[in-house]
């Protein structure tokens, strides 16, 4: 069953949402994240001050406005791995796949402006910290469901733990070369390489952990 698309009031909203972003992050950009306040950011925009607080509550999420896609995407690269594979090889093998520019969100990609605006503001990297929590919880959630665990068992809790810290990491360097001037080609060499490393170190803990069944 296909899902419906979006009507027009629905697609209007969405296109204002990511207007207001746009035009938030490159104020931020410009002349950093604490230095712009709401009321800037709406009149850049050519919208009241109301407006903005309703789409972005928070300030940090006109940064962060896709962290609903980040909150899910670990869930989903393990929810879509092919039968056979693990939870490690499923993860592992959907972000080398989104290098390149296949889907940012799961490599952390960003230009060396938006790089930096995070970097350089506490606000920001504090509110990040919290993204990756929901995160590392949706993942836990997902390997919950797929081994049917017990309430008190801790493996799935760790193995998401794990996965998420691993791949937080690759993020993390990621964002480090981009706001250093290392080319995006050459920042995702580098990235498969640690890929390689970081989720090697995991085999053997949870090389044959959440199997999908074929």
């Amino acid at each position: 069953m296909r899902t419906p698309a979006p009507g027009l009031r629905e697609r209007k909203k969405q296109q204002t949402r990511e207007r207001l972003a746009h035009v938030a992050t490159l104020l931020f950009i410009e002349r950093g994240f604490e230095n712009v306040t709401i009321a800037e950011v709406a009149a850049a925009a050519d919208v009241s001050k109301m407006t903005v607080t309703n789409y972005f509550p928070l300030k940090e999420d006109l940064v962060f406005d896709a962290h609903g896609l980040v909150v899910a995407s670990l869930a989903e690269a393990v929810r879509g791995r092919p039968a056979g594979s693990s939870a490690l090889h499923g993860l592992r093998a959907a972000y080398l796949q989104a290098l390149g520019g296949g889907y940012p969100v799961l490599t952390g990609h960003a230009s060396p402006g938006f790089a930096r605006l995070v970097h350089e503001s506490p606000r920001l990297r504090s509110r990040e910290r919290e993204i990756d929590e929901q995160r590392e919880a949706a993942l836990a959630a997902q390997l919950a469901a797929e081994t049917e665990a017990a309430p008190g068992d801790l493996a799935f809790r760790l193995a998401a733990a794990q996965l998420a810290a691993a791949h937080r990491v690759l993020v993390r360097l990621m964002r480090s070369w981009l706001r250093g001037g290392v080319p995006p080609k050459e920042a995702d060499r580098r990235a498969a390489v640690a890929a390689a490393q970081a989720f090697g170190a995991l085999e053997p803990a949870l090389g044959d952990y959440a199997v999908r069944a074929g």
